[in-house]
C-alpha cells in the first residue's frame, strides 16, 4: 500500500490545505506528517524545536514519513524541510510526489510572521530566500509533479492537483 500523493514545498505553497482538500474531493483520508509528529511528542512542532531540538525533531520525521509511506493509501503533506533528510528522499523514490512550488512572495506572504514555523522566526524574507535556496533542488530531485501555486486561488490549485491524479490513474488502469 502506498499513497495515492505525497505533497512537498516550501513552507506557504499550501501542503496542507490543498493536500486536505485534494482527499476530500478523491475521497481519500489526509495526514499531515506534522501533526503525526505532535501527536507522537504530545507537543507543537514549535515546542519540539524549542525543549529537544530540530536533530529529534528530524529523527521523528524520517520515522513517521517512513510508517506512512509503507502504511497509508490517501494523500501525504510532508513537512517543509522533510526533503532534506536523504533517507525520506530516497523513501519518496518511485512514489506519486507532488511538489507544490511557490515564490518568494507568495511564501512570504502565506506565512507571515508565523510563531508555529520554528525555522521562520526573525528575519521571515531572509530565512525564506535562503530555506527556497537550499530546497528547491530537492523538491525537484523527487517531485514527479510540479504544480506552481503561486497568486493562484487555492481552488484552482486543488483542481489541476486532481485532474491529473485522476488522469493517471486512468492511464495506470489501461
Amino acid at each position: 500500500m502506498a499513497p495515492r500523493a505525497i505533497f512537498v514545498g516550501a513552507p506557504g505553497a499550501g501542503k496542507s490545505t490543498v493536500g486536505r482538500r485534494v482527499a476530500e474531493r478523491l475521497g481519500v483520508p489526509f495526514l499531515d506528517s506534522d501533526a503525526l509528529i505532535e501527536q507522537r511528542a504530545g507537543k507543537p512542532v514549535s515546542d519540539i524545536f524549542i525543549s529537544d531540538g530540530e536533530a529529534t525533531f528530524r529523527q521523528m520525521e524520517r520515522e513517521e514519513i517512513a510508517h506512512a509511506l509503507e502504511d497509508f493509501s490517501g494523500i501525504v503533506s510532508l513537512g517543509g524541510g522533510a526533503i532534506q533528510d536523504e533517507d525520506t528522499r530516497r523513501a519518496l523514490i518511485g512514489q506519486r510526489v507532488v511538489w507544490l512550488k511557490v515564490d518568494l512572495t507568495h511564501a512570504t506572504q502565506r506565512v507571515g510572521m508565523n510563531s508555529a514555523r520554528p525555522l521562520l522566526l526573525g528575519n521571515v524574507r531572509g530565512t525564506m530566500l535562503t530555506m527556497l535556496e537550499k530546497r528547491t533542488p530537492l523538491y525537484a530531485e523527487v517531485a514527479s509533479e510540479v504544480i506552481d501555486t503561486s497568486g493562484r486561488a487555492i481552488k484552482d490549485v486543488v483542481a489541476e492537483v486532481v485532474s491529473k491524479l485522476s488522469s493517471d490513474d486512468m492511464g495506470a488502469n489501461l
